[in-house]
């Protein structure tokens, strides 16, 4: 099983960016524990991060033709305005599982509406690396066939 995590604008600066909101962790750190996770939970983890949106909604059309099992997205700004990333994100058929570091709904206002909710699985907001690490094993659980 394949899961793909998007990054979008801004979050290259993980690490630098307003530590008291994101803390002081990196991009290549969380990229490095989600696949650390995926081997752990037995599934293959992509990380891709941009700060142009066309670059992300092509990567969104790829992870379509490669059959990909999650899509785990912290579209960062993206998350309140871009319906062309909603869209694109439309087009799967896999679990989407939005993730945030910080808690959206305990800040300014612009933040609290996310235009991907309503095609996400759900949302995961709050708890820093681990909204990204809850995220994926959700992720996973989602794709996964249920025995029983």
């Amino acid at each position: 099983m394949k899961f793909l995590v998007l990054n979008g604008i801004n979050l290259n600066m993980f690490g630098k960016r307003d530590p008291k909101q994101y803390g002081t962790t990196t991009l290549a750190e969380i990229d490095a524990q989600l696949v650390a996770l995926g081997q752990e939970l037995g599934v293959e983890v992509e990380c891709f991060q941009t700060n142009f949106e066309g670059a992300m909604a092509e990567r969104i059309h790829q992870a379509y033709f490669d059959e990909v099992d999650g899509v785990l997205i912290n579209a960062g700004a993206w998350t309140h305005y871009s319906y062309g990333i909603r869209d694109a994100l439309a087009i799967l058929k896999c679990p989407i599982v939005e993730v945030h570091m910080s808690n959206i709904h305990a800040r300014e206002a612009f933040r609290h509406h996310s235009v991907i909710a309503e095609i996400a699985k759900g949302q995961i907001a709050g708890f820093g690396v681990d909204s990204y690490l809850l995220a994926l094993r959700t992720a996973v659980n989602l794709a996964r066939p249920v025995q029983g």
